[in-house]
């Protein structure tokens, strides 16, 4: 008499454990990226972790890229988010303000191009090409930049200042205090952080939160 295992129609206990394991894989991968999922990031005080990615000229571009600069305006955006089109004059002015001055802005998109089609490659490069972007915007694909950083919104600033051997992270946060209305802000943190660094002082204001969209995490 044959085992129950292997009557017509039955599935072997192999089978169903495969079986099994590749249902609870499929819903696994259907749970959202939350904060909580994602590395802590760098703080102030920390080496910033180096890169290097495309840019929407076609490219290679990272922090050895800057190396006769004093530092970077490292900024997470991207194209779609309401809060980053709303500070890409801001981020803008940002470069050609103190670019000159040794604090040349650098752009990433960290955005998942699945969950947000309008943050794709190409539209990246139409987006630079529409607003005459004088900086580089660079697309964080695998998102590696963005979880090493601690990123989590967009726009997101990293400051960085260059020492000798490396890139000091001085100030992570917001680019000032309003994202609605860049004619009613108060204080301009990402300025008076560079300000202060200009001037050979610590930077005061080491923290703020960022406001914007959260990064679309693939899943």
């Amino acid at each position: 008499m044959r085992s129950p295992s292997r009557l017509r129609g039955s599935i072997a206990p192999s089978s169903m454990r495969m079986m099994l394991a590749f249902l609870a894989a499929s819903v696994i991968s259907m749970v959202p990226v939350t904060a909580a999922d994602l590395p802590d990031g760098v703080k102030p005080g920390d080496i910033a972790p180096n890169f290097i990615l495309n840019n929407v000229d076609g490219k290679r571009v990272g922090l050895a890229s800057y190396l006769d600069a004093k530092g970077v305006i490292l900024v997470f955006t991207c194209n779609h988010c309401p809060y980053s089109v709303k500070y890409e004059d801001r981020i803008i002015a940002l470069h050609k303000a103190f670019g000159p001055k040794g604090f040349p802005v650098l752009a990433i998109n960290p955005n998942d191009t699945v969950v947000s089609p309008e943050d794709s490659f190409a539209k990246m490069q139409e987006r630079a090409q529409e607003k005459s972007f004088p900086f580089p915007y660079l697309f964080d694909a695998d998102q590696n930049v963005a979880k090493a950083y601690g990123a989590r919104r967009t726009p997101h600033v990293f400051l960085l200042k260059r020492t000798p051997k490396h890139f000091i992270v001085e100030y992570i946060g917001a680019i000032d205090d309003n994202p609605n209305d860049a004619n009613a802000v108060d204080e301009k943190f990402v300025e008076k952080a560079i300000a202060e660094l200009v001037d050979g002082k610590p930077v005061t204001t080491q923290t703020t939160k960022a406001i914007g969209c959260t990064i679309k995490w693939k899943k």
